[in-house]
């Protein structure tokens, strides 16, 4: 069903704006100068960007060099299965519920292609680092659960573009984090510095598409985004270095990534990630002060109200 195109006009300047800077500012990771460097040899992100930083576990500097790397394409794959989420998401948008000739068309469809091009230039880097992590999540009942959820969130407008924000704002920390950092490899540098860029449209895209369409949300979505949303976030978040990735270093896999999903330090950073989430939530009175839902407060370490806790 097409959305009312007189519902949604009073954003259309806004949209038209993004269109343009869109346009200016497009970049071709396969012809840009500034990306055509190739990873080293060295440790790709220093050790205390190491989900394992804190926990003061003996491993030498070759085993650091080789966890670096692994976590990295650990992270790079999770980025390329997320925007394949988020492409069909919005492909089921154009094909049932957007007017082709809106702006919201255009841009979902430069969207696309802007997602498009980063999977392929996340792809190439993890063709460069050759990581030999086992997934050890590869279960055919993970994979059913993961189709289930999947399907059913790309239907859910308003759950659709929350998850937009959470996959979104998390890499955006951990990548701010590491181009940043004067130790981290520099074309993975580059790499970060460009994504974020061109993220940063697409955020502030999908907080004004979750403004649009929570008015017309249906039961069931407004009941995804207030209980389902802040736990697939989390998931995003825990899976980002998925348990294989520890075993390449000697490392148990399961325990040592329960370790560090409940370390303090990784707990408040992903409490920084996904705050802004919440925040775009409650600036588009999707959620209400006093009344924020338990799994939004522990994903984001607030009270009730949306104050840290």
């Amino acid at each position: 069903m097409t959305e009312s195109r007189t519902s949604l006009a009073p954003d259309t300047r806004r949209l038209d704006r993004l269109v343009g800077v869109s346009l200016r500012r497009a970049i071709d990771p396969d012809t840009a100068t500034e990306l055509s460097g190739r990873l080293g040899e060295r440790q790709l992100i220093p050790d205390e960007l190491l989900s394992i930083a804190g926990l003061g576990l003996d491993l030498d500097a070759e085993q650091r060099r080789l966890l670096a790397r692994e976590e990295v394409a650990s992270m790079l794959v999770a980025g390329i299965r997320f925007e394949a989420v988020l492409t069909a998401g919005f492909g089921l948008e154009l094909a049932g519920r957007l007017d082709v000739t809106d702006a919201r068309a255009t841009y979902a469809l430069i969207e696309v292609g802007e997602e498009s091009r980063h999977s392929r230039l996340f792809a190439e880097l993890v063709r460069q680092i050759g990581p030999t992590a086992r997934d050890a999540l590869d279960h055919r009942g993970l994979h059913v659960i993961d189709r289930v959820v999947t399907a059913l969130i790309i239907q859910l407008p308003a759950t659709f573009h929350t998850l937009v924000l959470g996959g979104e704002e998390i890499p955006d920390l951990l990548q701010q984090r590491a181009s940043e950092h004067p130790d981290t490899d520099p074309h993975l540098a580059a790499v970060n510095r460009y994504h974020r860029s061109e993220e940063a449209r697409h955020l502030a895209y999908a907080r004004l598409r979750l403004r649009e369409v929570w008015p017309t949300a249906s039961t069931i979505d407004r009941w995804a985004l207030r209980h389902l949303a802040p736990q697939v976030i989390g998931g995003i978040w825990d899976l980002l270095v998925q348990p294989g990735v520890y075993e390449t270093v000697g490392l148990p896999g399961w325990s040592t990534w329960r370790a560090v999903r409940r370390h303090p330090e990784r707990v408040s950073l992903r409490h920084r990630a996904c705050r802004p989430v919440l925040e775009a939530l409650l600036e588009a009175e999707v959620l209400r002060p006093g009344r924020i839902p338990s799994a939004w407060r522990r994903l984001c370490g607030v009270d009730r109200r949306g104050r840290p806790i």
